[in-house]
C-alpha cells in the first residue's frame, strides 16, 4: 500500500470523524435537550453505542455504497478524493449555520459528481441510487409515523398515570431509546464510509477478485465516527433539540425508538438512509401529539430545503474538486 493511498484513507476516516461530529446531534438531541443526561455524558453515551454497532448489523449498506451507487470499474483515486472533499465541504458548511443535513446524502452526492464528469451517467448504478431516493422520503415519513404511533401508544398506556411517574418511567427508558438509536445510528453511517474505503481498495487491487470490507476498515470507520460523536456538533444539537419541538422524556422516548425502528429496517434492506432525516421526521410526529403548533414548522422547513440541497450542492464540489485534480 503506498503513501497516497494511505493518505486518501486517512482523508475518509477524517470525513467519517465529520460525520460523528455533525450528526451526534442525531443520537444526543433528544435524551440532552429532555435533560436525562449531561451533554458530555450524552455523547459517551453515544459514542460507545456507535462503535459497538460493528457487533450487531451486517454489512449491507457497506456494500450499497461500494458497489451500488457508481460503477466500481470506473473509481479510481481521483474520484474518491473528489467525492470526500464534496462530502466534508458540504458537511462543515451545513455544521456552520446549524443545520442537520445528511452526511450520507452528501458522500452519495459526492460520489455522483465526481462520476459523472469522469464518465457521464453511464458510471450510475440507477438501481441503488433509485432506492437511496426513495428512502430520502420514506425514512422522514416513517420515522414520523413510528414516533407518532408509538407516542399515541404510550400516552393512552399511561393517561391515568401521574405527571411525575410518567417523567421517571421515560427518564431512566430514555437511555435504552437513546442507545439504540446511537447503535443504528452507528450501524447505517459508519458503513459509508467502509464502502468507501473497500471500493478504493478494490480498484487498486488489494481486495482480491471480490468485493468486500475487511475487518480493520470496519473498526477504523466505527472508531473514527465515535471519536467524531464525542466531540460533538452542539450548534445542529440546539436546532434539533430545542428548535423544531419541545420534549419530555416520555417524547424523547418515542421518537428515538421510532428511529431507531426505521434505521434497523433501512440497514437491513442496505439503503444508506439519512440519520438525520429519520430522527427529524420522528421529533416532528412525537411533537405534534400534544398540538400541531407545538412543531415549529418554519424551522422544519428550513431543514427540508436543506436537504434537498444536498445532493446537488455536494456533487457540484465534487465535481469541480475532480476537474481540478485531472489539471494536476
Amino acid at each position: 500500500m503506498d503513501a497516497s493511498l494511505i493518505a486518501i484513507i486517512a482523508l475518509a476516516l477524517v470525513f467519517d470523524f465529520i460525520n460523528g461530529f455533525h450528526d451526534s446531534a442525531n443520537s444526543i438531541a433528544t435524551v440532552v435537550s429532555t435533560r436525562v443526561l449531561s451533554p458530555k455524558q450524552a455523547v459517551i453515551w453515544a459514542a460507545f453505542f456507535n462503535f459497538i454497532a460493528f457487533l450487531v448489523f451486517e454489512l449491507h449498506v457497506a456494500n450499497t455504497i461500494g458497489k451500488g451507487i457508481i460503477d466500481p470499474a470506473i473509481v479510481d483515486r481521483r474520484i474518491i478524493v473528489a467525492t470526500l472533499l464534496g462530502a466534508c465541504a458540504w458537511d462543515l458548511l451545513t455544521w456552520h449555520w446549524g443545520l442537520p443535513t445528511s452526511s450520507s446524502h452528501a458522500l452519495i452526492g459526492g460520489f455522483m459528481g465526481a462520476a459523472l464528469v469522469k464518465v457521464g451517467t453511464a458510471a450510475l448504478v440507477w438501481s441503488g441510487i433509485i432506492k437511496t431516493l426513495v428512502f430520502m422520503i420514506a425514512a422522514p415519513l416513517l420515522g414520523l409515523t413510528l414516533g407518532l404511533g408509538l407516542g399515541v401508544a404510550v400516552y393512552r398506556g399511561f393517561r391515568r398515570a401521574t405527571p411525575s411517574r410518567v417523567d421517571g418511567i421515560f427518564r431512566k427508558g430514555q437511555l435504552i431509546s437513546a442507545a439504540l438509536y446511537s447503535l443504528g445510528h452507528g450501524g447505517n453511517d459508519a458503513q459509508k464510509t467502509m464502502g468507501i474505503i473497500a471500493v478504493l481498495l478494490f480498484s487498486a487491487g488489494l481486495l482480491g477478485p471480490t468485493f468486500h470490507v475487511p475487518l480493520w476498515v470496519v473498526l477504523s470507520c466505527h472508531a473514527a465516527m465515535g471519536l467524531g460523536t464525542l466531540f460533538g456538533g452542539w450548534r445542529i444539537v440546539k436546532t434539533m433539540g430545542q428548535k423544531v419541538a419541545k420534549l419530555r422524556p416520555v417524547d424523547g422516548f418515542c421518537a428515538e425508538t421510532g428511529g431507531a425502528m426505521t434505521l434497523y429496517l433501512a440497514t437491513a434492506l442496505g439503503v444508506p438512509v439519512s440519520t438525520t432525516h429519520t430522527i427529524t421526521g420522528a421529533i416532528m410526529g412525537v411533537g405534534s401529539l400534544r398540538r400541531f403548533t407545538a412543531v415549529r414548522w418554519g424551522v422544519g422547513g428550513e431543514i427540508v430545503m436543506a436537504w434537498l440541497m444536498t445532493i446537488p450542492a455536494s456533487a457540484a464540489v465534487s465535481a469541480a474538486s475532480y476537474w481540478l485534480l485531472t489539471l494536476l
